[in-house]
């Protein structure tokens, strides 16, 4: 049985408790907020054990358990840096740090001190990436070329938020989302699968532009825009979109030689994945009017209700990084896959209007495929 205690009871630490509850081998022993009241609720409710104090809480988790950072993003790097100096592994939620010094740091200290360091989001672990990477691996498009990612949430600054709340009440922190922006909060969930399918990213040209600040709360808001083009280690180019003024759309296309791989809904651990093929009609190249479903052999993992816009286990990533420790591997949402998600995330966030070629520093393996994604039904 895991260890897991929680730090931060706000909005996302409800979606985790219902995503832990598929995984009876997870135990959270303690949650801590700085906010008593908000602790107390949340700790009623889910019936876990309040901690008085951060330094409670990972006496609570003990050597060898797992301390979930679901705090604001401005602290954590704090956090986790705390955590870590308590002698507990780590998982965070995105960004792992604001400034890619403080998350090079703390990959530095989780290595010095032997301890497990991951950051959100899981999704790359979903049975609909987990599908998306099989097909490449497959061929079933032939080489993928270009990559079309969306992540437009639509225009939420005027979207009723205030009234937006989680299951014990805590309310959506627009505050943070528009400090933090839309790209450090939200790039993640497509550049964990494009890294599982095609490896580390080496260069990064984008733009970011903030256009709708004076319509939100905050007196310095991030960029609510973003458009990057993504040059892969060993793949193809990709054009990923974030914004919270576009129209919703969480699509992802992926382009190859012999057709289209196809997912309408990202934020959808079961989405489905499908192949349109292109074919020559007399004097005119054309996509097949209707695309085949592509599935995995086999069952997948434990799935939850949609909960506002995503139907996303948040657990999987917890759940990963327990089972790796106990099995003595490397985790599929390891140090190295956390830190280059940061640094290419916030050499999106931070290019600006004359945002140029940005090398890359950091590298990763790709995830290993899950056992149950090895190949798909049929192959």
């Amino acid at each position: 049985m895991a260890r897991l205690g929680i730090v931060g009871t706000g909005f996302v630490a409800d979606l985790y408790m219902r995503g832990l509850a598929t995984f009876p081998d997870l135990a959270v022993v303690a949650a801590h907020d700085r906010d008593a009241a908000r602790q107390a609720r949340f700790c009623g409710h889910w019936r876990v054990a309040p901690a008085d104090s951060l330094a409670a809480l990972c006496a609570a988790v003990g050597p060898g358990g797992i301390v979930l950072n679901l705090t604001n993003p401005r602290s954590h790097a704090e956090v986790t840096r705390a955590c870590l100096e308590a002698g507990c592994h780590v998982y965070s939620e995105k960004p792992l740090a604001t400034d890619l010094a403080a998350a090079e740091a703390l990959v530095a200290l989780a290595a010095a001190r032997g301890l497990a360091l991951g950051s959100a989001p899981c999704s790359h672990l979903s049975e609909a990436a987990q599908t998306v990477a099989a097909a490449v691996r497959a061929g079933v498009a032939g080489r993928i070329r270009l990559v079309y990612a969306e992540l437009d949430d639509g225009f939420i600054p005027l979207a009723p938020w205030r009234r937006w709340t989680s299951e014990t009440g805590a309310p959506w922190p627009g505050a943070d989302e528009f400090e933090t922006g839309c790209t450090l909060e939200h790039a993640g969930y497509c550049l964990t699968w494009l890294i599982a399918a095609f490896g580390p990213v080496r260069s990064v040209v984008a733009a970011s532009a903030s256009v709708a600040g004076d319509l939100m709360p905050v007196a310095a808001p991030a960029p609510d825009v973003s458009v990057a083009m993504l040059f892969f280690e060993h793949g193809p180019v990709a054009r990923l979109t974030c914004s919270v003024l576009a129209p919703h759309n969480h699509a992802l296309r992926l382009i190859g030689d012999r057709g289209d791989i196809e997912v309408a809904e990202t934020w959808d651990n079961a989405a489905p994945v499908r192949l349109r093929r292109r074919f020559a009609l007399r004097r005119r190249l054309v996509a097949a009017p209707l695309a085949r479903r592509l599935r995995l052999a086999g069952p997948t993992h434990p799935k939850v209700s949609r909960r506002g816009a995503a139907a996303m286990n948040f657990a999987l990533g917890p759940k990963e990084m327990a089972d790796a420790l106990a099995e003595g591997r490397p985790s599929r949402v390891g140090a190295d896959l956390a830190l280059h998600v940061a640094e290419v995330t916030l050499a999106i966030q931070q290019a600006g209007a004359h945002g140029g070629p940005t090398a890359i520093r950091s590298r990763c393996a790709p995830p290993a495929p899950m056992p149950w994604a090895q190949r798909l039904a049929g192959a």
